[in-house]
């Protein structure tokens, strides 16, 4: 039986990986991205998320994890802990102006991080966190992140449906109006008190009561009830989006 044509690695053009990260999380009440501003061209001077370059030897998700590190003068430990998911890949030829560049992109979200502070690694000129919607919603960010950036913040709201990650940026122990603060921020929808109440109460494992703890709210009601993280991963039932609001 015949082999088959020899393997020409001279048929097929060169191209480069690279990584890219889209990390939210939540400050002063909004939903957050963290980017960085381009000091090198292409798009000088533009905002982007942090990323870059895959080497050699290195995984993507070790490339990621270094770049954000580099970029943003975040500790180390602080990166190397972080729960990165990734997102998908993004290949359309011309996405990149230096060469043809594939790039598999990261997301995650953490609760309250310290302020990055670019430190001259890789080409960020600087490091801040965003509020989303501005960063939707001011000039194009560099390359196709943009699309990369809606793409990640419908995945993050979705793993909100599904999964307890609420809970990570609450306290220790957290009143049901802070929790469904968070939802609130993410979704950028309110939500119906006592309805998300019930379904929280009602989800097994989501929560757990912290016996005899109450914390005063600032209202003329009585003090609120304080519960902690349960032990489920997943909700089942999942905590659905109301009607109507996009996915």
């Amino acid at each position: 039986m015949s082999a088959g044509p020899a393997y020409d690695p001279s048929a097929f053009e060169p191209f480069a990986v690279t990584v890219d990260l889209a990390v939210f999380t939540v400050r002063g009440g909004a939903l957050n991205v963290l980017l960085i501003r381009r000091g090198q061209e292409p798009y000088e001077g533009a905002w982007a998320l942090p990323g870059g370059f895959v080497l050699p030897r290195e995984s993507a998700e070790t490339a990621a994890r270094r770049e954000l590190a580099e970029e943003t003068g975040l500790a180390g430990a602080v990166v190397a802990g972080l729960h990165l998911e990734q997102l998908r890949t993004y290949s359309e030829p011309d996405r990149d102006p230096r060469m043809r560049v594939v790039s598999v992109a990261f997301t995650a979200l953490v609760p309250d991080m310290p302020e990055p502070a670019a430190e001259g690694g890789g080409d960020a000129a600087q490091a801040r966190w965003v509020p989303v919607d501005e960063a939707a919603g001011a000039a194009a960010l560099a390359f196709d992140h943009d699309a990369i950036l809606a793409d990640a913040r419908s995945r993050v709201g979705a793993k909100l449906e599904y999964t307890c990650l609420a809970t990570a940026f609450c306290p220790p122990e957290f009143t049901l109006g802070e929790l469904q603060a968070v939802y609130e921020t993410v979704w950028s929808t309110p939500l119906d008190r006592p309805n998300f109440r019930r379904k929280v109460l009602a989800t097994p494992g989501f929560v757990e009561p912290v016996p005899g703890a109450a914390r005063l709210t600032g209202g003329r009601g009585k003090p609120a009830a304080l519960y902690r993280a349960g032990s489920a991963t997943a909700l089942h039932p999942p905590l659905l989006r109301p009607e109507g609001h996009p996915r």
